[in-house]
């Protein structure tokens, strides 16, 4: 009878052994089929550090070996521009890296990331990052089903094939691209005629003729070769009025769907992909005046009474619509500029 039960505990143990390895190889293939889809609108492998930062995002997760990885689709290969917030707040798309401004149509107060002025220089910018203001942007973005994986601030530049744009009574009269309605309220009233399109249409704009001038990041001027249309170009300076928020987003919904090892990879990956962004960024806007000055493009820069003329343009226009239609809009401005 001794001998019975000791075989019957053998196969026992043998079976649990069985099953717990079965299980174990099980969970493993699961977690190595985790597969997440990144999208943007930017070029790929061409340099542009939002690409790179994705780029470098998905490399760390996947070098992290917590059964993850990321899937790259640049160049709205996969989403157009417009459509990734719908995308990423409904589980749709896992990572996005997106101007937070475009989504402004859905949430208002996201205009306040592109409000013309509101954050003049890096320094500054990354100042906001951990200040009552952007706590309240986080908030929203969380709100709406998505969560900032790392914070990304770009400068831009203005640009024209009529002639340089310095003081707001320079863009009377041209047909100009804003990357969001802020800025667009701002360049209509010193008396521009607006046509919205995203980054990524704007050389086909000039191209074609549908457009005369254009804002956006120093980044997308080069990316996006826009040397090719423009006679000029008014570079960042000192006396920058346009700045605008890019995160790293991810769904919540994806986000809750992994482990803990894989959230802390992604976590990590994405602190490490901030501080990059954060040092290479600083470097546009010099590989920006090197580039048009190369192509023949003629670049400056706006005085301090250019940027007092037009903050206060933008003050009678943008910033007092932000404040009178937006729900708490005037409160959020005053947030961001107490930042010193």
């Amino acid at each position: 009878m001794n001998a019975t039960r000791r075989i019957a505990r053998a196969l026992m143990l043998g079976c649990a052994l069985t099953l717990a390895s079965g299980l174990a190889l099980a969970t493993s293939t699961l977690a190595q089929d985790i597969t997440l889809r990144a999208s943007h609108q930017f070029p790929g492998g061409k340099g542009d550090p939002r690409d790179e930062m994705v780029q470098m995002i998905a490399r760390d997760v996947e070098a992290a070996n917590v059964g993850l990885k990321i899937q790259v689709f640049p160049g709205a290969s996969l989403f157009k521009a417009n459509e990734q917030w719908g995308a990423i707040t409904k589980g749709q798309l896992d990572i996005t890296s997106f101007p937070l401004d475009y989504a402004s149509g859905r949430v208002p107060q996201f205009s306040a990331t592109l409000m013309p002025g509101l954050v003049r220089n890096f320094d500054r910018a990354d100042r906001l990052n951990e200040s009552p203001f952007m706590q309240e942007i986080k908030a929203l973005i969380e709100k709406n089903g998505a969560l900032v994986i790392a914070d990304a601030w770009l400068s831009g530049a203005f640009a024209s094939k009529k002639g340089c744009i310095t003081g707001p009574d320079s863009i009377k009269g041209q047909v100009t691209r804003a990357a969001g309605p802020a800025f667009e309220q701002m360049l209509a009233a010193a008396g521009a005629s607006i046509a919205s399109m995203p980054s990524s249409e704007i050389y086909s704009g000039m191209q074609t003729g549908v457009l005369d001038a254009t804002n956006t990041s120093s980044e997308s001027f080069v990316s996006y070769r826009l040397f090719e249309q423009v006679k000029c170009l008014t570079a960042p300076g000192e006396n920058a009025i346009w700045f605008m928020y890019e995160p790293v987003l991810m769904s919540k919904q994806s986000f809750d769907r992994l482990n803990p090892a894989q959230q802390k990879a992604l976590l990590d990956a994405g602190k490490k992909a901030q501080a990059w962004f954060a040092t290479e960024v600083r470097k546009g806007d010099q590989k920006l005046i090197d580039t048009y000055k190369k192509a023949g493009v003629e670049v400056v820069e706006m005085s301090a009474a250019d940027y007092d003329a037009w903050l206060k343009v933008a003050q009678e226009s943008s910033y007092k619509n932000f404040a009178e239609k937006v729900k708490g809009g005037d409160e959020l401005i005053k947030k961001a500029l107490s930042v010193q």
